[in-house]
């Protein structure tokens, strides 16, 4: 098994020279995304669509970005990343449909072991991460390794998600905590609003 292959499943693995030549591609066609200018914005997201496993239609991400990899990331349709966005991608992050991130949201997969003589040598392990459909993420969240959120959910700026997120609720906190589920009073109440922005 290589060390990709121990990466991806979770397993410890270390950094060797086909991780490294992943890391260096990464890193070129980050230094492209980040350098494009204002004018010409419409060339930006091909960067994304060379470098993620799978981008969804009308995604669009504001630079600047970090990844490790990037081509371990796939986010789905109407996904829109604010400033900041940092991935660390040592295990499949998915994120699906109509989900939006404000400035510097962090998503970690990265690990390292607890005992300190396994982790001076240089042995890490990676977690997957997932976020649903039609999530919205506050600035400044931090999704650590191995978490997942549902479907339907608003995580409030500065959350620090250490556990799984259920559908349909509002969360914050650190640790992010589900602080009340959205109902049918919710949508009620913003459909009133867009018909009096429509009037």
């Amino acid at each position: 098994m290589t060390e990709r292959e121990k990466m991806l499943s979770a397993r410890l693995y270390k950094c060797d020279a086909e991780l490294g030549k992943l890391n260096g591609n990464c890193k070129k066609l980050m230094e492209k995304f980040n350098a494009t200018r204002y004018e010409t914005d419409s060339d930006r997201m091909k960067y994304i669509r060379e470098l993620f496993a799978h981008v969804g239609e009308n995604a669009y991400i504001e630079p600047e970005v970090y990844f490790d990899y990037g081509c371990h990331i796939s986010v789905g349709d109407n996904f829109y990343a604010n400033t900041g966005l940092i991935i660390l991608d040592q295990c499949r992050v998915t994120i699906g449909n109509n989900v939006f991130f404000g400035p510097r949201v962090n998503i970690y997969c990265a690990g390292h072991p607890i005992d300190a003589v396994v982790r001076n040598k240089q042995l890490e392990y990676g977690k997957p991460v997932t976020i649903g459909n039609d999530v919205w993420v506050g600035g400044n969240v931090v999704f650590n390794p191995g978490v997942t959120v549902g479907d339907d959910v608003v995580i409030g700026s500065g959350a620090v998600v250490t556990k799984a997120i259920p559908s349909h609720v509002i969360a914050g906190g650190n640790p992010c905590k589900v602080i009340r589920e959205i109902t049918e009073a919710d949508r009620l109440y913003w459909e009133e609003q867009e018909r009096e922005w429509y009037s």
